[in-house]
């Protein structure tokens, strides 16, 4: 049978989604690679056609997205990140009008509309402030396995002030911090906070629309998402796997282009 497919090729992670003629999810896979790496992409493809039975030649369309989209050599065609974020996202909860990403080395903020259009969108793509390459920076500046910052924060008593989010910046104050004998948890929840501020500055660009869903994989990290709830006074929906939903609207698309070929 022909499948669809979508791989997004972020700047940590590539992310591949198979779906079938009925947008039924056939298989994913996640894999850390090097930067924007066509390796980690091909390797996430085949696996995932691998996990589904299925080979190279059962691919009816493919459709690659992210950072790295047009960094590879390789699929029928690329929709950029905003637009397969929001596909995936409304595919999953139809009724979502706001979607924040946070990945490896971005982050955006997209409005809606009820067709899964996208209305507006703010995105960071010039540093990695707030993102996830700044938690992976402060988790091995602070000695602290990265799976395990979201957690520890919420342990915290009293966040410390971090006044910088430049990536560079904030890791010179959590040293200093540390030097001060301020406790670890305190400190993992400054990070968390100016996370949160920046995120909401992003927000504000835009405007803020209920209901919201949070896609990329700074979601898995609970301290982020409840920091974001509480500036945002709003709860934050979170998809069972936050890392493909890119992936996913790819393949979505892609999954319209082969029935438009069949047709």
């Amino acid at each position: 049978m022909s499948v669809a497919v979508g791989v997004d090729i972020g700047s940590l992670t590539a992310k591949t989604v198979i779906v079938d003629s009925d947008c039924r999810i056939l298989a994913y896979k996640i894999i850390r690679g090097k930067i924007v790496d066509e390796t980690a992409a091909i390797m996430s493809m085949r696996q995932a056609l691998n996990e589904a039975n299925l080979s190279e030649q059962d691919i009816g369309f493919l459709i690659t997205t992210g950072y790295g989209r047009n960094m590879v050599n390789f699929g029928n065609k690329s929709i950029t990140e905003i637009s397969c974020h929001a596909r995936g996202a409304h595919f999953l909860y139809p009724d979502v009008r706001t979607v924040i990403d946070i990945g490896g080395q971005d982050s955006k903020v997209i409005t809606l509309n009820g067709d899964s259009r996208v209305v507006n969108f703010a995105m960071n793509d010039k540093c990695a402030a707030g993102t996830g390459r700044f938690l992976d920076v402060m988790a091995h500046a602070l000695e602290v396995p990265i799976e395990e910052m979201g957690e520890l924060s919420l342990k915290a008593e009293s966040p410390a002030q971090i006044s910088s989010i430049c990536t560079v910046f904030a890791e010179s104050e959590v040293i200093s911090l540390a030097a001060q004998k301020r406790s670890r948890l305190d400190i993992i929840a400054g990070l968390h906070e100016a996370i949160g501020r920046r995120m909401h500055s992003l927000v504000n660009q835009v405007g803020i629309t209920p209901p919201i869903v949070m896609t990329g994989g700074v979601a898995k990290n609970v301290g982020v998402v409840r920091v974001l709830e509480r500036l945002l006074e709003t709860e934050i929906t979170l998809p069972p796997e936050p890392q493909i939903i890119g992936a996913l609207g790819a393949a979505l698309f892609a999954a319209e282009e082969l029935k438009g070929s069949q047709r």
